[in-house]
């Protein structure tokens, strides 16, 4: 008997170790699955939702232990992102895959106070400086922020680097007209100087400032506005849903003008929604492909989005691809902090972000573009990909993978402009 009940103290001893490594991992998830910015949100979101439900299926979570997922669709509400934040540091969270501007502005002082890696689908220059900056109001260390993309700024000076080159290309005469559109709102207004200060720098004439609502609505006024002005370049600074509404009155009005679109303000889903209103949009991609491109990676991303449509028949916009990217960086990192027996904790976590250069996570080679961070720097990407959205028929019949594989919508690779990494440009 006492052989017996030694033999079982010693089972439970060895056994103490992998039941402690099997303890599953908790990760908090911010969505906008019914804001004013889900249109966007809601792909972008069951990206990231597919990836760590693949990385459980078939990686066994983080070195044997699952990933706890704790969604919640905050309705693009930024009091309702710091109070969940809170019920998350009771749950222990030890990174999160957030979303919009403004709350992920407002949390940078909690998740840096409490160490939490915090990779959000807002691209707000703000959030690349680790160490802040003294010299710039409004630009606070930022050591736990992380994104998957070029910045908005750097995205929007990418397009105007293009546009410049477009005019001139065109044979153009005289300075091109450049105007910021958007709501009067952090994530829209979170370029406007970097963009107009780069448009000076280009020799463009800046023009006053147009707003338009995050919601869709009637922008016949705003339309008219950019025709009386002369506007020969317009950024959309707004998600798809309300720029959507503003091709189409501007299309109506005859009105003449390349517009621009921010990272959200363009998609395939878009394009669709918008018809021949979206046609000659260009915008950036962060992928280094779109949905059903030849890549090493497509396979992997294909067996991703068989987790919520088992029967692989839904055509996946790029925002879907930046959300599995997004949470593959997370993930990479973990893996890293994880390694040799290593505790994941937030700060092992952020270092993980610093272990690697032109990072690419294994199996998605093609797909996820190339990402660089440091402790000192968190622009992850300078390379901005630029794309042109054609739309040549009606959309109102078939699906998006139909209208894709029929040609009626398409997207057309521009050109591709690799930004210096100014110090002045760090965190604005």
């Amino acid at each position: 008997m006492r052989r017996r009940l030694l033999g079982a103290v010693a089972a439970a001893a060895l056994a103490l170790p992998a039941a402690a490594q099997a303890q599953p991992i908790p990760v908090g998830h911010l969505m906008d699955n019914s804001g004013a910015t889900s249109d966007v949100g809601v792909p972008y979101g069951q990206g990231v939702s597919d990836a760590l439900q693949w990385v459980n299926r078939t990686r066994n979570g983080i070195n044997g232990r699952p990933l706890n997922v704790l969604g919640f669709d905050y309705g693009y509400q930024a009091p309702r992102a710091v109070s969940q934040y809170q019920a998350w540091s009771r749950d222990r969270v030890v990174a999160i895959q957030g979303w919009g501007t403004a709350d992920t502005e407002a949390l940078i002082r909690f998740v840096t106070r409490d160490r939490i890696p915090y990779i959000s689908g807002s691209y707000s220059a703000a959030l690349t400086a680790p160490k802040g900056r003294t010299d710039r109001a409004g630009v606070e260390a930022a050591p736990y922020n992380f994104f998957y993309g070029p910045s908005y700024s750097d995205a929007l000076r990418a397009m105007l680097i293009w546009a410049k080159q477009d005019w001139e290309s065109r044979g153009q005469q005289g300075r091109p007209r450049y105007v910021h559109m958007g709501a009067n709102h952090p994530y829209p207004n979170s370029p406007r100087a970097a963009g107009e200060a780069m448009a000076q720098e280009l020799g463009f004439e800046v023009l006053p400032a147009i707003q338009f609502a995050l919601t869709p609505g009637d922008y016949t006024a705003q339309c008219l506005t950019l025709r009386n002005q002369g506007a020969h370049y317009a950024y959309l600074g707004n998600t798809a849903g309300s720029n959507i509404s503003v091709l189409r009155a501007c299309q109506t009005a005859g009105v003449q003008v390349q517009f621009l679109g921010n990272v959200w303000g363009m998609d395939e889903n878009a394009m669709k929604a918008a018809g021949t209103a979206a046609n000659g949009v260009v915008f950036p991609v962060r992928t280094a492909a779109v949905w059903g491109q030849e890549a090493p990676g497509m396979q992997t991303l294909q067996q991703i989005s068989r987790i919520s449509d088992p029967q692989g028949q839904v055509y996946r916009p790029v925002h879907y691809l930046a959300g599995v990217c997004s949470a593959m960086l997370m993930v990479e990192a973990m893996e890293t902090a994880a390694a040799n027996g290593g505790q994941v904790t937030g700060e092992r976590i952020r270092d993980g972000f610093y272990a690697r250069q032109d990072w690419v996570p294994r199996g998605f080679e093609g797909v996820c573009a190339p990402s660089n961070f440091s402790p000192d720097d968190h622009r992850g990407q300078l390379r901005v990909a630029l794309y042109r959205a054609r739309v040549t028929g009606d959309t109102t019949q078939g699906s998006v993978g139909e209208l894709i594989r029929a040609g009626t919508m398409r997207l057309e690779p521009v050109t591709t402009i690799e930004l210096e990494r100014r110090a002045e440009w760090l965190g604005w």
